[in-house]
């Protein structure tokens, strides 16, 4: 399957931008219906001096200098700040994710303003794919939780990792081969296995999956995960995600 917009993460996963609907305008007018009144796209003047009798270029030209009035951009500021959440709720952003199981179930803790559909494995027959780590080691602080730094591993550390892989693997096929219907081979299958899934969001809730993700607390491979959502999400509601994630 060719996909668009796509950034690898983790050896084998990746964030794919599948679809959005709506704009930081939106998020505006969606505020401003509450008083009859609706705003449109402001245009930089110099800008707008450079398409002034410009060929079949302007429109798209228009559309790259197009912008937030300094009263649209207050307006949304005020509202993040104040967390009126509302308005932010009618921009949605829709995602296809591969992760890791263990991973893909952080992100399902994350109920409100989400929906998500993935992939199963009693309809699919590809090889499964693995998660190989950076290790890192166990938490010096006392914490019952998280991590510290990485750390290098021996060699026969990483073998026995890789090896059990293989081995869950292996029987996961014998299991196939006995005639074991795939709901319940797949029970073998380990943490480590990548999975893929739609993910349907607000842009509310896309922002505070991304506060509580990328805080310094989270499990380091989620938060990778939350960078790069925030990257994708950023060039398409600037000014909305930049208020609601300043504090982030």
């Amino acid at each position: 399957m060719e996909m668009m917009n796509v950034t690898k993460i983790l050896n084998a996963g990746h964030v794919e931008l599948v679809d959005h609907m709506g704009n930081d305008l939106t998020v505006v007018n969606a505020a401003r219906v509450s008083f009859n009144k609706e705003s449109e796209w402001a245009y930089d003047e110099e800008a707008m001096k450079r398409i002034q009798g410009s060929n079949w270029q302007a429109d798209k030209l228009r559309n790259e200098f197009k912008t937030l009035s300094e009263s649209d951009k207050k307006l949304i500021r005020y509202l993040a700040k104040h967390k009126h959440w509302t308005p932010f709720a009618h921009p949605q952003i829709t995602l296809r994710i591969k992760a890791p199981v263990s991973i893909r179930t952080q992100f399902f803790k994350h109920k409100q303003g989400f929906v998500e559909n993935e992939i199963s494995r009693r309809y699919v027959s590809h090889e499964p794919e693995f998660y190989l780590p950076h290790w890192r080691g166990q938490p010096t602080n006392g914490a019952k939780q998280g991590s510290d730094d990485f750390i290098a591993l021996p060699s026969a550390t990483i073998r026995a990792f890789s090896d059990s892989l293989d081995a869950s693997l292996d029987a996961y096929h014998k299991l196939l081969d006995s005639g074991v219907a795939p709901e319940q081979a797949r029970f073998i299958l380990p943490q480590a296995m990548y999975t893929e899934w739609y993910w349907t969001g607000s842009l509310a809730a896309y922002a505070r999956f991304y506060s509580q993700r990328s805080d310094d607390h989270a499990q380091w491979e989620i938060r990778e995960y939350a960078r790069v959502i925030g990257d994708i999400i950023q060039p398409i509601f600037p000014f909305s995600w930049k208020a609601l994630t300043i504090n982030t």
